[in-house]
Order: C-alpha cells, then sequence, then structure tokens
C-alpha cells in the first residue's frame, strides 16, 4: 500500500479511538457534553474516522477496481495533510467554542481547508476512474 493509504487507516483508527474516549467521557460527566464537545466528538468519529478511513481504502482500491492508475499520486498527498490539518483546526474551533464562545473564525477557515481536500479526493478518483 501507498504510504498516504496506509496514513489515512493509522489515524483513522487514533481519530475514531479519540472521539470514542470523548464521547465515553459524557457518560462520566453529562454536563461537558455542550453541543462544542458533542460537536468534537461527532467530527472526530464522522470526519476523523469514517472520511480518513474511506479516502485512504477509497485510494487503495478504486484504482484497482478501475484496473488504471490513480490519477494523480502528489495530489492524494496533499489532500491526506489538508483533510488531517482541516480536521483538527475544526476540532479545536469546537473547543473554543465549547470554552471560550469564541471559535467560528477558525471554524471557518478549518471547515474550508477540509472541504477543498474533499474536492481533491474527489477529484482524483473521479479522474481515476472515468475514461482516458
Amino acid at each position: 500500500m501507498d504510504k498516504e493509504v496506509v496514513w489515512f487507516i493509522r489515524l483513522s483508527i487514533i481519530y475514531f479511538v479519540t472521539g470514542s474516549l470523548l464521547g465515553v467521557m459524557f457518560a462520566f460527566n453529562p454536563g461537558m457534553a455542550d453541543a462544542g464537545h458533542v460537536a468534537m466528538h461527532v467530527h472526530l468519529n464522522l470526519i476523523g474516522w469514517m472520511s480518513m478511513m474511506i479516502f485512504g481504502v477509497g485510494y487503495h482500491i478504486l484504482p484497482r477496481f478501475s484496473g488504471k492508475p490513480l490519477y494523480s499520486r502528489p495530489l492524494s498527498i496533499v489532500q491526506f495533510w489538508m483533510a488531517n490539518v482541516g480536521l483538527v483546526g475544526m476540532t479545536a474551533g469546537w473547543g473554543m467554542l465549547a470554552h471560550e464562545g469564541t471559535g467560528q473564525m477558525v471554524l471557518a477557515v478549518f471547515g474550508a481547508v477540509m472541504f477543498l481536500s474533499i474536492l481533491l479526493f474527489a477529484f482524483n478518483l473521479l479522474k481515476t476512474v472515468s475514461g482516458p
């Protein structure tokens, strides 16, 4: 497997454990389950666990299913970094909202980074599976 595929999968598992741990913490301290912390939990599990796993598995499997090489491996590496920076920044932004009531700009910037990474993923795989 390509390095970025392995790292997508590894980090997805780390995000899953982190998001799940945050969820368990809600059971021990229900007062902590405010909107900001719940959003952190949700984003770590949905974007961190599920999306990162989909990115990694998609980059590994879809070129093989289509019988074509990945359109751009360098683009997948850029997308890897953008996705992880975007997720960590969004998580920090939700944490800032939970503790300080600030963080809206942080969320906006890193949410945009995350969305751009999703567009790069979609572009790269659509180019991979499309005709010559």
